[in-house]
């Protein structure tokens, strides 16, 4: 994803703006999710390792969908660069080890998107680090009108930060980058300023 897809990214989204932005504006988020369908090689792989994966409050995971709310963040309107922001998160657990997921922060660059979270092992702190990579589909159409992003059917892999840090912690060589995690989607909401 360089920065031919970013640039993809953002005329699919200014076709569908119905009132002609100024270059200066940004959309600033304040409410909406995101909800990730794990897949299931994920799911088949944490069973495999004994890993149970449970919800980070207010985030829930239910039936094999995570969802996450949206609570802030800033895209500008020409450029479409900038973050949105959520709450809650993922755990981890095997034996006495827990790995906590959270604050997840879909960031969007010219070198593609990404999703950072905070991470902490048993408690301590191991710092934001980048977790999943995120692809739109090939054919992506009517994804932003004036006051709402919707985004779906969006690919999410695993990071080799994130990939190694899982393999560490507990102690296996059973996260590779690029792994499958899921299929995203983002409804937001948001208001030009």
């Amino acid at each position: 994803m360089g920065k031919n897809f970013v640039l993809a990214f953002a005329i699919a989204l200014l076709s569908c703006v119905f009132v002609q932005a100024q270059s200066n504006e940004q959309l600033t988020f304040f409410a909406g999710s995101t909800n990730v369908h794990l897949s299931s090689d994920f799911n088949n792989a944490l069973g495999s390792l004994g890993v149970r994966a449970g919800d980070v409050f207010p985030g829930r995971l239910r039936r094999g969908t995570a969802s996450f709310p949206i609570t802030d963040g800033t895209i500008n309107a020409d450029d479409l660069k900038g973050e949105i922001i959520h709450s809650g998160g993922l755990s981890l657990r095997a034996g006495t080890t827990t790995v906590k997921l959270r604050s997840f922060i879909i960031e969007i660059s010219d070198s593609g998107i990404v999703l950072t979270g905070h991470v902490s092992v048993n408690g301590n702190t191991v710092g934001r680090i980048p977790l999943f990579d995120l692809t739109l589909p090939p054919a992506t159409s009517s994804l932003f009108s004036l006051q709402r992003v919707r985004l779906s059917n969006v690919a999410v892999t695993l990071r080799p930060e994130a990939a190694a840090a899982l393999n560490s912690v507990f102690n296996v060589t059973a996260f590779t980058p690029g792994f499958s995690i899921g299929t995203a989607s983002v409804n937001g909401f948001a208001y030009n300023n």
